[in-house]
């Protein structure tokens, strides 16, 4: 008979354990990816009293979303993950609502102030959602749109006619975005939800086909939380840009 909580417990079954109640089927989850958390959050922050705040608060979240019922049956610490850069997200935003300083200047009109924690997390979710473009988009986006380069300078570089250049990179940039919002979308527990998750950074940027539309609104007919996720990577999507193009130097820009 397996013990909950051993050490040789799997992940799935110590899942198993903490919903039916056993607490230290949890201390054996946290002990196993623990050095893990840390080390990402690391990269998140580098102070280190934020890093260990960022570790507790998310293993509090998810020992609550089990004990719930809710959080994941498996892959533990890719939940853990995301969870985590979930909370740091929303910490950077607290963080900067709720900022106290005797220097007022940086919030003057024209002189907008930028998170740096909040900065580099969406700098990971931006890199993130480009990874995952096929290959030929991501060519002809970071030739476009980082680079700066027009269609017909980049039609030359990979063989394609200037036109077929400006379509690709259209597709690429909206790819790009429905990506890069859908990084912003936490784990679901409910079929409904999981399947709406998956396809909110499509549905803000209107690119659902007919039916799935039709779904989409239905389900947020009466889903409150998934109104809340598309309320919240709308907030995203209109305060940070997944790229950032850059100019020639003779442009003036």
């Amino acid at each position: 008979m397996t013990i909950p909580g051993r050490a040789t417990d799997t992940d799935t079954e110590l899942l198993s354990a903490v919903r039916a109640g056993d607490t230290a089927a949890y201390g054996t989850l946290y002990e196993r990816h623990h050095a893990a958390a840390r080390h990402l959050a690391y990269g998140l922050t580098r102070d280190p009293a934020d890093a260990d705040d960022l570790v507790a608060e998310t293993f509090a979240k998810v020992f609550a979303a089990l004990r719930a019922g809710r959080g994941p049956l498996v892959a533990f610490r890719a939940y853990l993950a995301t969870t985590m850069r979930h909370v740091c997200y929303h910490r950077a935003r607290r963080d900067r609502r709720l900022e106290f300083t005797d220097d007022l200047t940086r919030y003057d009109e024209g002189q907008p102030y930028t998170d740096p924690a909040l900065d580099r997390l969406e700098r990971a979710y931006a890199a993130a959602a480009f990874r995952q473009l096929p290959e030929r988009w991501r060519d002809v986006l970071w030739q476009t749109a980082v680079e700066g380069n027009s269609p017909a300078e980049v039609a030359g570089m990979l063989g394609m006619t200037p036109n077929a250049v400006a379509v690709l990179a259209h597709r690429a940039r909206e790819g790009l975005r429905s990506l890069y919002l859908q990084q912003h979308v936490g784990v679901v527990k409910h079929p409904e939800c999981r399947w709406a998750g998956d396809r909110l950074g499509v549905h803000l940027r209107g690119r659902l086909a007919p039916r799935d539309s039709n779904r989409m609104r239905l389900h947020l007919g009466w889903c409150a939380e998934c109104r809340g996720r598309v309320a919240e990577i709308a907030e995203v999507s209109d305060m940070h840009p997944p790229y950032r193009q850059r100019h020639h130097a003779g442009s003036g820009g």
